[in-house]
């Protein structure tokens, strides 16, 4: 008797545990990758390394760098798309302003954190415009 009822299978083949997707039935001890054993084949295959921990997240620039870069962005000025972003938004195209940047840098949190910047960038405009 080969076929395997869902629930206690009398043969252990584990075949309704394996599921077509990734993770479809599986418990959360099963998913959890067993560390290699130096062996080419098998389930624990693979070189044996030691796992570095995770990098923490950036924190926020000091003041002089900061300043820096400022300074630097006063000199040079905005990347033609950049500015093109800049049109964007100030005609009120946000979504397509959005699609653009991830377009340009690659993924979508890149492009709303340049998004965000540049609209920064035009309220910093038109305070001083206000003052002026």
């Amino acid at each position: 008797q080969l076929a395997c009822p869902q629930l206690a299978c009398p043969l252990d083949l584990g075949c309704h545990s394996v599921g077509r997707f990734s993770g479809e039935g599986m418990s959360s001890e099963a998913k959890v990758k067993k560390p290699a054993n130096g062996i080419a084949v098998g389930l624990n295959k693979g070189h044996v390394v030691t796992r570095l921990p995770r990098v923490v997240k950036k924190t926020a620039a000091s003041k002089r760098n900061h300043a820096v870069r400022e300074l630097i962005r006063d000199v040079v000025g905005y990347a033609p798309y950049e500015r093109r972003m800049i049109e964007l938004l100030k005609v009120g195209r946000e979504k397509r302003a959005l699609r653009f940047a991830k377009r340009r840098l690659g993924t979508h949190i890149r492009g709303k954190a340049k998004r965000e910047e540049m609209s920064r960038v035009i309220q910093k405009q038109r305070q001083r415009q206000a003052h002026h």
